[in-house]
């Protein structure tokens, strides 16, 4: 009899951004299960092969659905007796982790990727560091996906054991599929027609949920700065707008508008990829960065924040370019040099 796997996780976002590739890939060896919330809006990818489940939970802190979340997993766990639980996301890791313990699930692994709290301060950066740490005690297997994330948990007495949390090779949540993220000129030139976006166009792009942490203020600032004296410089972001950004961000470019391109949700982040010249990531906060291990594979090269996680992603001077976090004025000085050389952008 085959044994039975559990993934869980907060939203389907998640799932199809980085999941998909562990259903697959599991489901040829063992019964596995994938316990989601399916009310988002997002829709889950298919194709996979696991059962899905879906699971009545929040990714904000709400102390009565929280509890009721517990129950529905204790319960779940108990019934199902699976021999494996995995957890990703900060929520999802809380409550299987203290729900497998208590169903007494035999093996019960969190994969770390990233740190709500490093953005936050006073009793919400408290709390949420609290549970990062009640995840590594309910834990029997830790995963970080980047090592420069595993320093800062040990560091910091999230982790206490080195011994007790890993990462997989050199880092990552699920890795890159090379035959995908490729060098593409029939998606690059069908992406740009579709967008309006001009053949000779320098396209900057980033990939990811438009959020505050991820810094797309900073990038709106940046592009600003620069898009009079680079006027076939087009900015494209790609991505869900979680936070409402896109209004804020037209604003922050308003004399430039023309030179926005917004291409909401994608489940084909390699066609965007492939249109691109240039990657940004100029987040406050990133497990690892897996948008610019992507670009890399196609030939793309990355500016991102210098800071934990995406430190790990790029090669400074062979992949990309690091700018220093929060600095707009760097960034848009990183841009500009990658804008303005080719050479530089190919090397």
């Amino acid at each position: 009899m085959k044994k039975k796997i559990c993934l869980i996780t907060t939203s389907p976002l998640i799932v199809n951004f980085f999941l998909v590739p562990y259903l697959t890939s599991l489901g040829r060896k063992y019964r596995v299960s994938l316990v989601v919330n399916t009310a988002e809006e997002t829709v889950l990818a298919e194709g996979h092969g696991a059962e899905v489940i879906a699971l009545p939970i929040r990714r904000k802190i709400s102390p009565w659905n929280d509890l009721r979340t517990l129950a529905f997993l204790v319960r779940l766990f108990r019934e199902r007796r699976f021999d494996a639980v995995h957890s990703f996301s900060p929520k999802a890791g809380l409550l299987a982790t203290m729900a497998g313990r208590i169903a007494g699930v035999p093996v019960r692994i969190h994969t770390y990727t990233g740190q709500v709290w490093m953005t936050r301060s006073g009793i919400m950066r408290s709390l949420l560091v609290a549970a990062d740490r009640a995840i590594a005690r309910f834990a029997t297997h830790l995963l970080a996906d980047s090592p420069s994330q595993l320093l800062v948990l040990l560091e910091l007495g999230i982790v206490r054991s080195a011994e007790k949390c890993r990462v997989l090779g050199s880092g990552s949540v699920s890795g890159v599929d090379p035959a995908r993220f490729r060098p593409d000129g029939s998606a690059r030139a069908a992406v740009r027609r579709e967008l309006r976006i001009a053949p000779d166009a320098t396209v900057l792009l980033f990939l990811g949920r438009l959020t505050r942490d991820k810094g797309v203020f900073d990038l709106a600032q940046a592009f600003s700065s620069l898009a009079a004296t680079n006027p076939a410089a087009v900015l494209l972001l790609v991505g869900p707008d979680e936070e409402q950004m896109r209004q804020a961000i037209e604003s922050i470019c308003r004399a430039h508008i023309g030179q926005l391109r917004f291409a909401g949700y994608t489940r084909n982040p390699e066609r965007y990829i492939a249109a691109a010249d240039v990657l940004c990531l100029p987040s406050y906060r990133e497990g690892f960065g897996t948008a610019i291990i992507e670009a890399a594979a196609a030939g793309v090269p990355a500016i991102g924040s210098r800071i934990y996680g995406i430190v790990d992603a790029i090669v400074e001077g062979e992949t990309g370019l690091l700018h220093t976090p929060a600095d707009t004025s760097d960034l848009a000085g990183k841009m500009d040099m990658l804008l303005k050389d080719p050479a530089l952008r190919e090397r």
